[in-house]
């Protein structure tokens, strides 16, 4: 089977980096023809002229020159506007929209950069709806967030496929050890979506314990208060990221109360389970897809800094739960989540795409 993965996606972006593992790893042929637009910025969702002008010029760019047959047509993620050159160069072959995200959700529920009701914000939800309709087929992250693609774009439940994002098995692999003073890591960009209020207060309740923050973006205000028992590291190369999550007694997931925080997994939860480090995060529908509160995770109420103060002294206090959770976390990940699973649910639904 031969894919054509498509756009302007973020090509190190890993929800991108790992379907593309992932399928290759099935054995199927994935090809790219990929337009650069938002590579080396870590804030893609600023949109100033620049941006804007970038994003066009590929566009043009895609619509000006086909791409080279294939069994598949899929579209990375950010792609909501690839969609009309991805039918052209598809010749056919059925479109396969890899969104990850809805761009109202997003910038309007999640960042609040517009103001709900606004102009932009309906603008974005008509991108939405226009780039999930104009594929063939939607793949979501989770069962969760399907549900909510679909009913954002009035799609039949059947044209939205879910496949978790998993993690990149050549970096994020078994490694974690219970070792030295008890330390929580976060990692991730400093967004509404994590909670960091919420890990912060915790950290408050928990003087005696440590919390390591790493990661930087909208809320990095918030730390220039921080308890003297967080430390805060505003970026490490991703390389380096199973390093920090080996070292860390425990890894913390999302803990924000918005809507979307109840649908998705981020990247790091998949990450923290594929080294075997014990995860603490929230208690969502999303999270319940993929493990088991007190088998493979520790699952506490969202906005709840009080019920997270109480897991992290738990996990602190009971090394044995510790590594047991360690254990189970990797175990669910192998078996839903691993590069081999993903890959094979991937390529079943390209298949029957096709």
């Amino acid at each position: 089977m031969r894919v054509l993965y498509f756009g302007t996606y973020e090509r190190r972006y890993p929800r991108n980096a790992q379907v593309i593992s992932a399928l290759r790893g099935a054995g199927v042929d994935v090809i790219e023809r990929h337009e650069p637009v938002w590579e080396g910025r870590e804030e893609k969702w600023s949109l100033g002229p620049g941006a804007v002008a970038r994003l066009l010029l590929a566009e043009l760019r895609l619509l000006a020159r086909r791409g080279p047959r294939a069994d598949a047509v899929i579209v990375g993620y950010p792609g909501h506007l690839d969609l009309l050159a991805a039918r052209r160069s598809a010749r056919g072959a059925p479109v396969v929209f890899n969104p990850l995200v809805s761009l109202a959700d997003t910038l309007v529920e999640d960042r609040e950069r517009f103001r709900r009701g606004s102009l932009a914000a309906r603008a974005l939800r008509a991108v939405d709806r226009r780039a999930l309709r104009s594929a063939d087929l939607v793949v979501a992250d989770t069962d969760a967030h399907a549900e909510f693609l679909a009913g954002l774009a009035g799609l039949p439940r059947d044209r939205v496929e879910v496949c978790f994002v998993g993690a990149e098995e050549r970096i994020f692999r078994p490694g974690w050890s219970l070792e030295g003073t008890f330390t929580a890591l976060f990692v991730g960009k400093l967004i509404p979506l994590h909670g960091l209020e919420t890990i912060l207060e915790a950290a408050r309740l928990t003087p005696e314990l440590r919390l390591r923050v790493v990661g930087s973006g909208q809320l990095d205000a918030l730390l220039a208060g921080r308890p003297s028992n967080v430390d805060w590291v505003p970026w490490v190369e991703y390389e380096r990221l199973a390093e920090e999550l080996h070292r860390a007694s425990c890894a913390l997931g999302i803990f924000g109360t918005s809507a979307k925080a109840q649908r998705v997994i981020p990247n790091k939860a998949f990450q923290a389970l594929a080294c075997g480090t014990p995860l603490v995060t929230a208690d969502t529908p999303a999270a319940r897809e993929l493990v088991v509160d007190g088998e493979s995770a520790l699952l506490v109420p969202p906005g709840d800094p009080q019920a997270l103060a109480t897991a992290l002294r738990r996990l602190a206090g009971e090394p044995e739960l510790a590594r047991r959770l360690g254990a189970g976390g990797h175990g669910a990940f192998r078996e839903r989540a691993s590069e081999d699973v993903l890959g094979r649910r991937w390529r079943s639904i390209l298949e029957r795409a096709a």
